[in-house]
């Protein structure tokens, strides 16, 4: 029996329009980030699908993602758990700044290396490698069961906590995982053999 594993970046944040570092700050969508999320939810209801159940963080702008998703397909009331293991790396002493700000701060270099680097963190704060070790334990022992029943499960999360979670799917390395471009409101969709190993990825796209 195989489940469906349905993934989603929240869409466009009010600090991503300002080019600022969000992390576990709590802000909202823009006017074209709850359109990105109606996006998903039309290409989603396309598709046919239904879900089971879903996940999100504790963070409004995946949150209120994860509803007009669902408002859109129809399951406005769904049973939607939300849990601070999915949210966004945690920036540290970048949160708040911006991005172009910090690089006159620390160096060009400096910031490069805590943005796109695996294992290595901003001061006060998580590198990805950090990130995967909060969310692949909550996914493992969470959501997974669902999808091996054969469930269909939604995940509206975080650029980063989404990438954790495809790191180990796609079995990605860090240097890999680092490189790779989430867009806001892009749904991912894997289905999943009863062993857990992705039968069938689909990235719904334009």
């Amino acid at each position: 029996m195989s489940g469906t594993l349905v993934l989603v970046r929240h869409g466009q944040s009010e600090w991503n329009l300002k080019n600022l570092f969000t992390g576990w700050r709590d802000v909202g969508l823009t006017e074209q980030g709850t359109a990105e999320a109606l996006a998903a939810g039309e290409k989603l209801k396309a598709r046919g699908l239904k879900f089971d159940i879903a996940y999100t963080s504790a963070l409004k702008r995946a949150q209120v993602t994860c509803q007009h998703i669902l408002d859109i397909v129809g399951q406005s009331e769904l049973t939607t758990i939300r849990d601070q293991a999915l949210n966004e790396r945690d920036y540290g002493d970048l949160s708040g700044l911006n991005k172009d700000d910090a690089r006159k701060k620390w160096g060009e270099e400096q910031v490069h290396i805590w943005r796109r680097s695996y294992d290595i963190a901003p001061p006060g704060g998580e590198s990805l490698k950090d990130t995967g070790a909060r969310v692949w334990p909550y996914y493992l022992h969470e959501v997974q069961p669902h999808v091996l029943r054969g469930e269909t499960v939604l995940v509206a999360a975080h650029g980063n906590s989404l990438r954790a979670l495809i790191m180990a799917l796609d079995g990605k390395s860090g240097e890999e995982i680092v490189k790779l471009e989430l867009g806001t409101g892009v749904p991912v969709i894997y289905k999943l053999n009863a062993d857990s190993t992705v039968a069938k990825k689909d990235v719904l796209e334009g």
